[in-house]
């Protein structure tokens, strides 16, 4: 961007609990001179959120915007270099702020775990974003930087060391921390979509539905997000049983896309998964399979029952609010580790290991969420731009960022 703007970065939706988590943030690690405004639908609320933030906040802006007023996003997209957004489900509220940021060439980052909405975001506007030097770059939380950039940096690696390109990778992770109520939220908004669409059930199933180019995709065979495994199939080191990890169809998909926007680097033969620990009990099988099948009848019977009214409202009274979250307490002794195994053409053996403090879906995700912003804001990156991939939009710089700020992201190699 040429031109200079007002703000450096607009937080969008910063009332809710996971935007007040990142204002926070980005109050202690912003630099000092950043330009930074809280935006949102309410002057009143966002007034409180920055009373609240205390004087550092003070020179904060306030940006009214409504997530059903066009002109009032396309305003506030053309006035700021980044739009940072906590506003979802995505499907029912994100894509006019896509529409608003890549006709302004202004750069977004976004917490979707909703494939839906980011191809449709791909097929609307990418080519507009590319044309205006946007980068709009989704899933830059919890879901799905972790596993984008465990893959990331295991490529950088085998390209440092010369063994060839990644094959067979999985990703094991383990975790402390509660479910989210705007998670929970974008199920539904998927959910519901499909009950409107059934077409939309085969984006879900496809393992490359996010591809930049179906002609290059890769043919590795049937990939599936599902899995009941010994855990010595991923390496010989592991011991139990494994199963699905309930991120797992959306993350492999972020993951794949990275690989067809840097050019398939992680190569051809490149075949991901995602699974959690099981442990190595008599009846760690059992556990590993209702892992995978407690899945598959939520996904069922979350479908069945958004097709009807009467589904929806029960829906509403069980399931937790958006906007919800935990106690300070809960929120910061939570905690994740993911450990991603590969293997390489060449047959070497290698193990990523991404960590952080904090409840996964809102203490970590505030800070993911929050140096994407910066990074997009303040760091040189790739001459690239459309609807991306953190990985793909900010591989390197947004490692060191995260590594600044307390999370491990190491690559190992596993001597024989």
């Amino acid at each position: 961007m040429t031109e200079t703007r007002e703000f450096d970065l607009v937080l969008y939706g910063a009332t809710g609990f996971v935007g007040k988590l990142t204002a926070e943030y980005l109050l202690r690690a912003a630099p000092a001179d950043a330009r930074i405004a809280v935006a949102g639908r309410s002057k009143d609320k966002l007034e409180a959120v920055r009373a609240d933030l205390g004087p550092k906040a003070a020179d904060w802006g306030l940006v009214v915007a409504d997530s059903t007023d066009q002109a009032a996003l396309n305003e506030m997209a053309a006035r700021t270099t980044v739009v940072v957004t906590t506003v979802g489900p995505y499907l029912r509220y994100g894509m006019p702020l896509v529409a608003a940021c890549a006709e302004a060439g202004t750069h977004y980052a976004d917490l979707t775990g909703e494939p839906l909405f980011v191809r449709e975001a791909i097929d609307t506007y990418h080519d507009l974003a590319v044309r205006t030097g946007a980068k709009i770059v989704n899933s830059c939380g919890y879901d799905s930087v972790p596993s984008d950039l465990s893959v990331y940096r295991l490529y950088r690696r085998t390209v440092e060391d010369n063994t060839g390109e990644l094959t067979d990778t999985t990703l094991i992770a383990t975790l402390k921390g509660g479910v989210s109520g705007g998670t929970v939220d974008s199920g539904r908004a998927l959910m519901e979509a499909v009950a409107a669409d059934s077409s939309k059930a085969k984006v879900l199933a496809h393992p490359y539905s996010l591809s930049p180019d179906k002609s290059m995709d890769p043919d590795v065979g049937r990939q599936t997000d599902m899995a009941v495994r010994r855990a010595n199939t991923i390496d010989p080191s592991l011991d139990g049983w494994v199963g699905t990890f309930v991120m797992a169809s959306h993350n492999t998909r972020i993951v794949r896309r990275s690989n067809g926007l840097l050019g398939w680097p992680y190569g051809k033969n490149f075949r991901y998964q995602e699974v959690m620990g099981a442990g190595d009990s008599r009846v760690a099988p059992l556990v590993a399979a209702g892992m995978t099948g407690g899945i598959v009848a939520a996904l069922t019977v979350g479908s069945l029952l958004s097709r009807t009214a009467v589904g929806r409202r029960l829906l509403d009274r069980v399931l937790p609010k958006p906007g919800t979250g935990p106690s300070e307490q809960t929120r910061v002794s939570g905690w994740f580790r993911m450990r991603t195994y590969a293997r390489t053409t060449s047959g070497a053996r290698y193990v990523a290991t991404f960590a952080g403090k904090g409840d996964p879906g809102y203490q970590a995700t505030a800070v993911l969420l929050g140096e994407s912003g910066l990074a997009l804001a303040f760091d040189d990156k790739p001459e690239i731009a459309g609807i991306l991939t953190p990985a793909a939009a900010m591989g390197e710089v947004l490692t060191a960022r995260l590594r600044a700020a307390g999370m491990t992201i190491d690559v190992d190699r596993v001597h024989e």
